[in-house]
Parts: structure tokens; C-alpha cells; sequence
């Protein structure tokens, strides 16, 4: 594999959507949500915010 090239790990997956994690080649971990044909990136400090405001709506 290519050193330049992330890392990369499906986290879940369905029909229509998918969440995955990136390990960039500089460290940085990235986390990446595919919602039909929109991707939404995330920083670490951000999924983990993101991660929040999801369990906050499924304990609403």
C-alpha cells in the first residue's frame, strides 16, 4: 500500500448510508458519513460532538 494513501475502516452500513474512518498518512484520524450521494467529513474532535447530538436524539 501506498504510504500517502489513508487507512481506511467501514464502521457501519446499510442499503443507502455508510460511516467510515480514515487514518491519514500525518495522523490525523478522519471519520466520514455517506448519506445517499452527500459525504460529510468530520475531525475527531467533531464525530465525537456529532456523536453526542446522535445520542441525544435517540434518548429524545
Amino acid at each position: 500500500m501506498d504510504s500517502t494513501e489513508p487507512k481506511t475502516e467501514t464502521l457501519s452500513e446499510t442499503e443507502n448510508y455508510m460511516a467510515w474512518r480514515a487514518e491519514e498518512p500525518d495522523g490525523e484520524t478522519t471519520y466520514h458519513l455517506e448519506l445517499n450521494n452527500l459525504t460529510v467529513h468530520f475531525f475527531e474532535e467533531e464525530w465525537k460532538e456529532f456523536l453526542t447530538l446522535v445520542d441525544g436524539l435517540l434518548q429524545g
